[in-house]
């Protein structure tokens, strides 16, 4: 098995985390690569720590004609099996050829974009219904999830976030624009006495929900905590990581609250209610009501068998579909499949 991956336009920092870390793992896995990247992609130093074969001389000039005659010899040269495309402009250079080419959705792009590609990918299970609304048909589309890139860290000291030792801690991991739900979140507070919130994120609506703390008296009980490196610390410290958002793309809060083992409360995002089964490995509540969010973490605060549940359920969930292992093994199993396909 032999691919070859192009990389030259970046992405956004989870995307192209989790795009590396898929080809690091393909690489202990035995499955042999290459590597097209150009120099602003942030993670090129660590594939080449592991020895990955990288090649950036395709993005030398920005002639497209030349880019593809470039990458025809390269996958000449490395006799490729693959070619994941990562980005839709990745996709652009792709030069007509014999080789499987595969692309990536990552958002709700216009699957017109992705026209040279024989095979789509789509990260959600969302991305891949709406390639299907596009006029894709079933047998080019296919779904692998994401995988948390959580570094594993213990738990931060409440202290140093100005927040009491029994506190009840509510954390949302997400940035603070406006179809992220943070004002919902901070409307439940009202109603939840004893409970502190920390945000981990910045965004344009920082102003408007400190005044909106400050409106509602509840600014001595949050916590703006901007953008933060150390999301393990923060989930293992909290009792209860909260995602109000209307719109979800890939769902990695949830991945990450489940491996740090952190109860999850969420609004029924069509992301969020393809990865959550109420009740069993999460709590899943109306979008924007913050009369029934707050119903939902009491429930969690003070219900300690529940908590429980949420904690091995989710916990579970992770390890049986979700981790770096699984995910990598379904990528394989693709690549195998798509390699034999006529």
């Amino acid at each position: 098995m032999r691919v070859l991956h192009i990389m030259t336009k970046r992405m956004s920092d989870k995307a192209e985390a989790y795009a590396a870390a898929i080809i690091l793992s393909l690489h202990a896995a035995g499955i042999h690569q290459h590597v097209v990247v150009s120099k602003d992609i942030s993670r090129i130093n660590e594939l080449k720590r592991a020895n990955i074969h990288i090649l950036s001389r395709v993005t030398f000039v920005s002639f497209r004609l030349w880019q593809r005659l470039m990458l025809r010899w390269l996958i000449w040269r490395t006799k490729a099996d693959i070619i994941q495309c990562w980005t839709r402009q990745d996709v652009a250079i792709v030069p007509p050829c014999k080789t499987v080419v595969i692309g990536w959705f990552s958002s709700y792009y216009d699957p017109k974009y992705f026209g040279r590609c024989d095979y789509l990918i789509g990260a959600t299970k969302g991305l891949m219904a709406h390639m299907m609304r596009r006029g894709v048909i079933d047998k080019r589309s296919h779904f692998i999830p994401q995988f948390s890139t959580l570094t594993a860290l213990p738990p931060i000291n409440r202290g140093l976030l100005s927040t009491p030792k029994d506190a009840r801690v509510l954390l949302m991991l997400s940035p603070l624009h406006p179809e992220k739900r943070p004002n919902t979140l901070l409307q439940a507070l009202s109603h939840l006495s004893e409970a502190y919130i920390w945000f981990a994120g910045e965004g344009p609506l920082r102003q408007e929900l400190e005044n909106l703390a400050r409106s509602l008296d509840l600014l001595e009980r949050v916590r703006f905590l901007g953008h933060r490196s150390d999301p393990s610390a923060l989930l293992r410290a909290a009792d209860v990581c909260v995602l109000p958002s209307r719109h979800e793309l890939f769902g990695t809060v949830i991945l990450e609250a489940w491996s740090t083992g952190t109860p999850l409360v969420a609004c029924r995002s069509l992301c969020a209610e393809a990865y959550i089964e109420d009740g069993v490995n999460g709590l899943l509540v109306p979008i924007d009501d913050p009369h029934k969010l707050a119903a939902a973490l009491r429930r969690v605060l003070s219900d300690e068998n529940l908590r429980r549940r949420l904690i091995a359920q989710g916990y579970a969930t992770y390890i049986k579909n979700y981790t770096r292992e699984a995910i990598t093994q379904q990528w394989i199993q693709l690549y195998q499949h798509l390699k034999a396909t006529p």
